[in-house]
């Protein structure tokens, strides 16, 4: 084949390409716009607001002495052990699930406005898919242990030659995304998620509000756990969300912040059910 030949066979694939994932974007638009996406958004939301509910019971329950894992991991297994039992369980998990999917619907719809957008959406997508499936596996029986499989993940990193700076990176990268919660909540972007009758938006946007503040300083906290792993080299220093939240009774003060993220994440759990019942 001689170079125009090439030149014309790359032109094609390159149109064929494009074709293909302008097709792609406006069936996931579409899908979008279906009701169904909102029976899905709506459950899920509720599903989430659950879990984080849940979340900052158990981190109240830590801050007065109480026991518990103050994450995902543990959120499940208190919902197992309600009266509901597992039947709550495996709906929470199927609705996170399809919830996951339909923001990587999203992300396909959104990668036409940009790369940012779409990768956005694709990361609440991954968030609500490791929660769901979570869920799933307590559900079955099983067990996750989100600490020990963050430890291990740290030392696994730190075994390489450069594990230490990798693990801090990921640290940054965490701390970055609990700021993005925190502007979020502060200047309540979040309005752009949910649209509430207007006799129930002051109230949402306190529970906003307070919830993505709230939410972002704790994984802000965990973020900080991994800079201090990288930096001492100790992967044991690096935590999830139960270590981060554990951590704060071990410093001046710190049962009083713990206080106000527990109480802070259970006001987030009350604003995912109005996400859910008012999505926008």
């Amino acid at each position: 084949m001689n170079r125009d030949g090439r030149s014309s066979a790359a032109a094609s694939a390159k149109d064929a390409a494009g074709r293909a994932t302008d097709k792609a974007q406006d069936a996931a638009a579409g899908a979008e716009r279906h009701r169904a996406a909102d029976w899905v958004t709506g459950a899920g939301q509720i599903a989430n607001g659950i879990v984080h509910f849940a979340i900052g019971a158990i981190a109240l329950g830590v801050a007065f002495g109480g026991s518990g894992s103050a994450d995902q991991s543990g959120a499940m297994q208190a919902i197992k052990e309600s009266p509901p039992g597992a039947i709550a369980l495996w709906a929470v998990g199927l609705a996170l699930i399809a919830l996951a999917l339909l923001a990587f619907v999203a992300a396909v719809a959104a990668s036409r406005r940009g790369w940012k957008d779409a990768l956005k959406e694709a990361g609440r997508g991954v968030a609500y898919a490791v929660v769901g499936a979570t869920a799933l596996v307590v559900a079955t029986g099983g067990t996750s242990d989100g600490e020990s499989q963050t430890e291990s993940f740290s030392a696994q990193l730190m075994s390489n030659r450069f594990g230490a700076l990798l693990v801090g990176l990921i640290g940054a990268g965490i701390a970055a995304i609990g700021v993005y919660f925190v502007v979020k909540g502060a200047k309540r972007k979040f309005r752009e998620d949910v649209a509430p009758p207007a006799r129930w938006r002051r109230l949402v946007d306190v529970l906003g509000t307070a919830g993505y503040i709230a939410k972002g300083v704790a994984i802000v906290i965990v973020g900080a756990l991994f800079v201090i792993a990288a930096v001492r080299h100790d992967p044991e220093e690096a935590g999830g969300l139960d270590g981060a939240l554990q951590s704060l009774t071990t410093v001046p003060g710190g049962v009083i912040a713990l206080i106000a993220i527990a109480v802070g994440l259970m006001l987030y759990g009350v604003y995912c059910f109005a996400r859910g019942l008012w999505s926008r």
